[in-house]
């Protein structure tokens, strides 16, 4: 079977790596890359020649500003932009010469494949939507390990499916679900998913928020209970309090969906308000910063959204970088691998209050990556660790650790 990936940057070159394992693969993309898997075509022709399915794999970005790196509550709500995908669209119908079965797995709002899309594509082509659900980092465990597979078609008949379920099986390393439907269903499922995560995500950093307003509480033996409930709440994943919802997607997602719920006057906005407190979140970690200082440099130990990316869009740690340097204080950043390198250092030379934004555990141990943490670099004598996370034991020498979120056997704060 010969695959083609139009977009082979962060998400479709791991993609179209994991299927060249199976298949005979070739990819385009408009900057240099190179893969020791996949056949990198100097022309999209190229590509197009040497592929029966092609698949989309590129951005659908909101403009500057809308990541949730700084705050963007208050942002005017905006659409997703097509123009990539469009482009790609573009480049099938010039150099197609017999029809491709055209797979887009870009995350777009409910609505869009049959509102910009489908009316581009030649009639010789079958369309389908096919979003993924992985996150950056573990982007090749989580393709051969999801939940679930959604093809979406423009009726939901899966006799429109042309074989992609037996395209995706061999590459399966568990037993997913396939769920079928429309386009629109598939693009509601993907980006409602993740509206989900940020919901659950932003609840239980509420419930840390009130532990350390209230005291005597910790969090983790609140979360793991309502976990463990799985009758009624759904099951354990995020349900750690610690830093707040993060990446190229989740945050970006909501403020699309203010765009939808104000073009369909649904009446009410949800995703605002998961916006907001998310923002409100980072402000109370800052000031917690801030106040446990005592006249010492701030530094955030993970700049990048995630441990082991480079990836600094929409990033946790710079909104709350942010709210630190909106209240006078300067901060600075621990992370080997940033892609923006602004207030990033190598080293810290004096006892500093440091934020543990990372933590490989939390984020990576579902995957069976269960490699201990490390600091980016020595942690000085004197200084306090900020652990979001309630990880680090509290036994290391001269420095103060404080589990963020436990507040058992302190004040409580009226």
């Amino acid at each position: 079977m010969n695959i083609g990936f139009i977009g082979l940057g962060k998400l479709g070159l791991d993609c179209a790596e994991v299927m060249a394992e199976q298949y005979n693969v070739h990819g385009y993309d408009i900057y240099p890359r190179t893969s020791d898997r996949v056949k990198v075509c100097g022309s999209p022709k190229e590509m197009i020649d040497n592929s029966d399915w092609i698949f989309i794999a590129v951005q659908t970005p909101h403009a500057a500003g809308y990541d949730g790196s700084t705050p963007s509550a208050h942002m005017e709500p905006k659409d997703f932009g097509h123009d990539a995908v469009k482009d790609a669209i573009r480049l099938i119908n010039e150099h197609a010469t017999a029809p491709k079965r055209v797979v887009l797995i870009s995350t777009v709002l409910p609505g869009t494949t049959r509102r910009e899309f489908y009316s581009l594509l030649d009639t010789q082509h079958q369309f389908l939507y096919n979003p993924y659900l992985i996150a950056m980092g573990s982007v090749k465990w989580d393709m051969v390990n999801p939940e679930m597979i959604m093809i979406g078609t423009e009726t939901g008949d899966p006799e429109e499916m042309g074989g992609l379920i037996e395209l995706y099986r061999p590459l399966m390393k568990n037993n997913p679900r396939y769920v079928t439907g429309t386009w629109d269903e598939c693009e509601a499922i993907k980006i409602f998913y993740n509206t989900f995560i940020s919901a659950k995500v932003g609840l239980v950093n509420m419930i840390q928020d009130f532990a350390m307003k209230i005291g005597n509480i910790n969090v983790d033996v609140v979360t793991d209970a309502l976990a463990q409930s799985n009758m009624r709440i759904m099951g354990p994943k995020y349900m750690t309090a610690g830093m707040g919802d993060a990446g190229a997607c989740h945050p970006r997602d909501n403020i699309a969906l203010r765009w939808l719920a104000e073009k369909y006057d649904v009446g009410y906005d949800m995703f605002n308000t998961i916006m907001g407190a998310r923002e409100v979140q980072a402000k109370n970690l800052a000031k917690f910063l801030i106040n446990n200082s005592n006249g010492r440099p701030i530094v955030i130990h993970g700049k990048a959204y995630k441990p082991d990316v480079p990836y600094c869009i929409g990033s946790y740690s710079t909104l709350i970088g942010f709210y630190v340097e909106e209240s006078g204080r300067s901060v600075v950043y621990l992370d080997p691998l940033a892609d923006d390198l602004t207030n990033v250092v190598g080293h810290i030379d004096e006892p500093s209050v440091v934020l543990m934004a990372h933590n490989r555990f939390v984020t990576y141990g579902y995957t069976g990556d269960v490699r201990d943490d490390c600091f980016y670099c020595p942690i000085p004598s004197g200084s306090t660790i900020i652990d979001p996370w309630r990880r680090l034991p509290k036994t290391l020498k001269n420095i103060e650790v404080v589990h963020y979120g436990n507040t058992r056997n302190t004040p409580t704060d009226k």
